[in-house]
């Protein structure tokens, strides 16, 4: 069952790319072992690419990239994107390694902090040095606690420079700078892709690296109180990881994409006391529901317009909230152990 869940999300992520739009080319992907990264690593492997993942497997696994280690046209470095040594020639550059749970890099800020500033300079060095594109995770925290519902790529954010996520948000924003002055300058082709609260398998649920859906999964399937912060009234869109994939590699292959920043992120916005509500439901679990005091700049609403996605990409979301949280929940009941058996 867990392998038929990532072999069928892979295939559903390929069918809508153009068969040779990876064929044979050279992709570096930093992150790559992480959540995110070794999604797009399978699909660009299953889309005959060459590949390349360079990660330091701080937050990213080995695991992840199990099935991918005996494949000839895949490599993997162990390295940061600050200090590591990268030669080599590629035809197209991902960059996704960072810290991205809030616990994670409110532990880790300086990481966090160069892995988006220097480490964001030597990817675009590379790209400039290969004359290659290159893609850039961004995130929705750009825009901080947002006053525009649903918040379009337009929309400048309301970020505190020196609130505890600020190692996140403002060198994610600073990424993003760098990138257009390369485009300026260098004539370069750099495409942003502000990622929405995504989710899905591999999402890690347990300590500094775990998320609202993941945790909240792991709580119930082991019958622990499910946290929630605040009332549980602020909003977050969450998005399947197939529907992620998919949007970045269109963001990857368009051409009306060059030097563009989109928002992939699922429209339909949940109060996170329903995400707990709908997860103790769909899991059958006797956990209760327990309230924590509101993180500091915690976001009150956030969901992204998507309509440059629609109109430019041809790119929307296909995976609904329900069907996502099943296949995750499958997931992590078999990668993580139960400490208690609440669930039949």
């Amino acid at each position: 069952m867990l392998d038929e869940i990532i072999t069928e999300g892979i295939l559903e992520i390929i069918t809508d790319v153009e068969p040779d739009s990876f064929r044979q080319k050279e992709v570096l992907v930093t992150g790559g072992a992480g959540f995110l990264g070794s999604w797009l690593c399978e699909s660009l492997i299953k889309l005959e690419a060459k590949v390349t993942v360079l990660d330091d497997l701080s937050s990213g696994k080995m695991e992840h990239l199990g099935g991918l280690q005996k494949s000839e046209r895949f490599k993997f470095i162990r390295g940061n994107t600050v200090s590591t040594d990268i030669s080599g020639i590629y035809d197209l550059i991902f960059h996704f390694a960072s810290p991205a749970s809030p616990d994670d890099y409110q532990r880790r800020p300086i990481d966090t902090m160069l892995a988006n500033s220097m480490g964001a300079l030597n990817m675009l060095r590379i790209a400039e040095r290969n004359s290659c594109p290159i893609v850039f995770a961004s995130t929705s925290e750009i825009y901080g606690d947002a006053e525009v519902i649903p918040t379009p790529e337009t929309y400048w954010g309301k970020v505190n420079p020196i609130g505890p996520r600020s190692s996140y948000d403002e060198s994610k924003r600073f990424a993003e700078a760098l990138g257009v002055a390369f485009r300026t300058q260098k004539s370069m082709d750099v495409r942003v892709a502000r990622l929405f609260n995504s989710y899905g398998p591999r999402l890690r649920p347990d300590g500094a690296y775990a998320r609202a859906v993941s945790r909240f999964l792991f709580q119930a399937l082991n019958g622990e109180p499910i946290t929630v912060y605040g009332d549980g009234s602020q909003t977050r869109s969450f998005c399947y990881v197939t529907d992620t994939i998919g949007g970045i590699l269109k963001v990857a292959t368009s051409d009306a994409a060059r030097n563009e920043t989109f928002n992939v992120g699922n429209p339909k916005e949940v109060k996170i006391i329903d995400l707990a509500r709908t997860i103790k439901g769909l899991t059958r679990s006797s956990s209760e529901i327990a309230f924590r005091p509101l993180p500091i700049d915690d976001p009150r609403r956030r969901c992204p317009d998507i309509s440059k996605a629609r109109r430019i990409l041809n790119w929307e979301p296909k995976v609904d909230l329900r069907t996502g949280l099943i296949k995750t929940f499958e997931w992590i009941k078999v990668n993580y152990p139960v400490k208690a058996k609440a669930n039949k």
